[in-house]
């Protein structure tokens, strides 16, 4: 039996975090889009203050997303804005740069870091490589399977973050290619940065799946037709004790992160008290997140069981 691995959720918004720490989430990650990758909402310097007073009430940790693409210009915002974390007293901050750590060795040596660098997450020498420098966690990148996660974990000197369920990234630029496309064809429509209401899709007719298209100040991001949900098949990473569960918030309502994140939150307590139980109601919980799944977002179980092969 394993122990209770945190709900690490992404709230779209200040009003949606209590929603979500009710709901059963532990963590909260937030951040700016200029310095954060594919977050469900942008939170400034004021609301990250407000998040940070509303999760230390409640005993909740709040982590901030710094694993954008820096380029050199960059390092003195870095700097100031890792100040202000500091500051502030946030628990942890995600990376992918170097640059981050050797910066946050210099302005804030205490700072806990989470080591993600998306796709190249892939085994636990590299993980606990990043721990030796600094980091307290590793989080695994999405296209490994189930049994490379329970292996990490086994072997990991870090905490092992993985995704449970949303949508997951398959492509980034960090050209804007879609208002390049229209400056092309000479049409003189712009692209909203900010705006993921506008729902923009790639659509393949051959797997009639529709893969969610935006762009914001970090370029063009192609998102998957699908999103993950293991909510039935939770037990070898319990069992492993995996230490954080994520689901994604992105282009999805509060309302649909708060019963998300109620259903994991019930999964894992009652596997951990009565597994037979849990196997049981799988189906039932997989039926109640199809019931509320968005239109032409159907679910799938990513690459948990899959052979991983490139």
């Amino acid at each position: 039996m394993g122990k209770k691995p945190e709900i690490l959720v992404t709230p779209n918004n200040v009003e949606a975090v209590e929603r979500l720490i009710k709901a059963g989430a532990d963590a909260v990650l937030i951040g700016e889009q200029r310095f954060g990758l594919r977050l469900a909402g942008e939170f400034n310097r004021e609301d990250i203050k407000k998040v940070n007073e509303i999760t230390k009430a409640q005993g909740v940790k709040v982590y901030v997303a710094m694993n954008a693409i820096f380029h050199n210009e960059h390092l003195g915002d870095v700097s100031d804005y890792m100040k202000f974390l500091k500051e502030i007293d946030v628990d942890a901050i995600v990376f992918g740069d170097p640059a981050l750590l050797m910066i946050a060795r210099d302005v804030a040596p205490n700072m806990k870091l989470h080591w993600n660098p998306e796709t190249i997450a892939t085994n636990w020498y590299t993980a606990n490589y990043w721990g030796r420098q600094g980091a307290k966690r590793a989080v695994l990148a999405r296209e490994i399977n189930m049994d490379a996660i329970v292996e990490t974990k086994e072997n990991a000197e870090v905490e092992i973050e993985v995704q449970v369920h949303g949508m997951t990234n398959m492509f980034q630029s960090k050209r804007s290619l879609v208002g390049n496309y229209f400056e092309y064809q000479g049409k003189n429509l712009s692209i909203e940065k900010t705006d993921k209401e506008r729902q923009m899709f790639l659509f393949d007719k051959e797997r009639n799946a529709k893969y969610p298209i935006y762009e914001d100040q970090n370029g063009t991001h192609i998102m998957s037709p699908k999103d993950i949900c293991i909510i039935d098949e939770l037990e070898e990473m319990i069992d492993a004790e995996v230490d954080s569960f994520k689901i994604d918030g992105i282009l999805k309502s509060t309302e649909y992160m708060e019963k998300v994140t109620q259903l994991y939150h019930e999964a894992i307590h009652l596997y951990l008290t009565d597994e037979d139980a849990y196997a049981e109601k799988k189906e039932e919980f997989v039926e109640k997140i199809r019931e509320i799944q968005p239109k032409n977002r159907d679910i799938d179980t990513g690459f948990f069981f899959k052979e991983t092969v490139y």
